[in-house]
C-alpha cells in the first residue's frame, strides 16, 4: 500500500466532508444511527427502505466497486425491519437485504462481500410473489462472519460464533462454534471459558479511540507537503 502523502489538514477536511455527507444523507434514511458512527466513503454506502436501525459506533467501509448495501424491501409500504446493534463493522461489499426481519446483534463483523437475507425473493413455481412465510434472520452478538459469507432465510447464528470464508449459511448455528463449507457444517467447538475480546471493548470510551487515530495522523502526516500531495496524484511516478 502507497504512503499516505495528504498534509494533516488535508485528511482533516477529508473527514469532515465525510461526516457532513453521513450526517445529511445517510443519517436521514435510517429510523436512526446512533452516535459516534464510523463510515469510511460514505458515498459509496446505500441505505434504502423504511425501519433500518443502525446501534451505537457503527463502522461501515465503503469502495466505488464494492458498496455496502443495506435494504429492506417490504412486502407493502412501511413494512421489513433491519436492526443492527452496537459496534458493528460493515466490509466492503456487504449486502444485507430484508423482506420482513434482519436482526443483527452488537459487535457483529462482517468481512468483504458478505451476503445476509431474510428471503429467496421469488417462489420456485410462481416467480411473481414470494413466499407467505417469513422466515427472519438473526445473527447474535460477536458473531463474524468471514469474506464472501453467504447467510439465507431463516437462519440463527449463535452469539461469538465464525463463519469461515465462502460458507453458505442454511441452518441454525449454535453459539461458540466455528462453522465453514456449503452448506456451512461444524468443524470446531470454542471454549468459551477463554473468554472473547470484542468491538464493544475497543469502542467503550469512543472519544478516546478518536483522539488516538488523530493523533496518529497528526504524527504520520505532519511532514507531508501540499505540493508533494499534488505531484503524487498528478504525476505518482516522479515520486519512485
Amino acid at each position: 500500500m502507497r504512503e499516505d502523502l495528504r498534509p494533516y489538514w488535508v485528511k482533516k477536511c477529508y473527514l469532515k466532508i465525510a461526516h457532513s455527507y453521513t450526517r445529511h444523507f445517510l443519517r436521514p434514511r435510517c429510523a436512526n444511527l446512533d452516535m459516534h458512527e464510523m463510515i469510511m466513503k460514505p458515498w459509496c454506502v446505500k441505505i434504502s427502505g423504511p425501519n433500518i436501525h443502525i446501534g451505537k459506533c457503527f463502522t461501515a467501509v465503503g469502495e466505488p466497486m464494492h458498496p455496502v448495501e443495506i435494504g429492506v424491501w417490504g412486502r407493502k409500504p412501511g413494512l421489513g425491519t433491519i436492526r443492527i446493534g452496537d459496534f458493528v463493522l460493515l466490509s466492503p461489499g456487504v449486502r444485507i437485504s430484508a423482506s420482513d426481519e434482519i436482526i443483527i446483534g452488537d459487535g457483529v463483523m462482517m468481512a468483504h462481500g458478505c451476503y445476509v437475507t431474510d428471503s429467496d425473493w421469488h417462489t420456485l413455481h410462481d416467480r411473481t410473489r414470494r413466499s407467505p412465510t417469513t422466515t427472519p434472520v438473526v445473527l447474535e452478538n460477536n458473531v463474524w462472519l468471514g469474506d464472501g459469507v453467504t447467510v439465507l432465510k431463516g437462519v440463527t447464528i449463535g452469539e461469538n460464533s465464525v463463519v469461515a470464508a465462502r460458507s453458505v449459511v442454511t441452518r441454525d448455528i449454535p453459539k461458540n462454534t466455528v462453522v465453514a463449507g456449503n452448506p456451512a457444517r461444524i468443524i470446531r467447538t470454542l471454549d468459551a471459558n477463554l473468554g472473547y475480546t470484542t468491538r464493544g471493548e475497543l469502542f467503550s470510551d469512543p472519544s478516546s479511540v478518536l483522539s488516538f487515530y488523530d493523533a496518529v495522523d497528526r504524527e504520520v502526516l505532519s511532514n507531508n507537503t501540499f505540493g508533494r500531495w499534488i505531484l503524487s496524484m498528478v504525476w505518482p511516478s516522479s515520486l519512485k
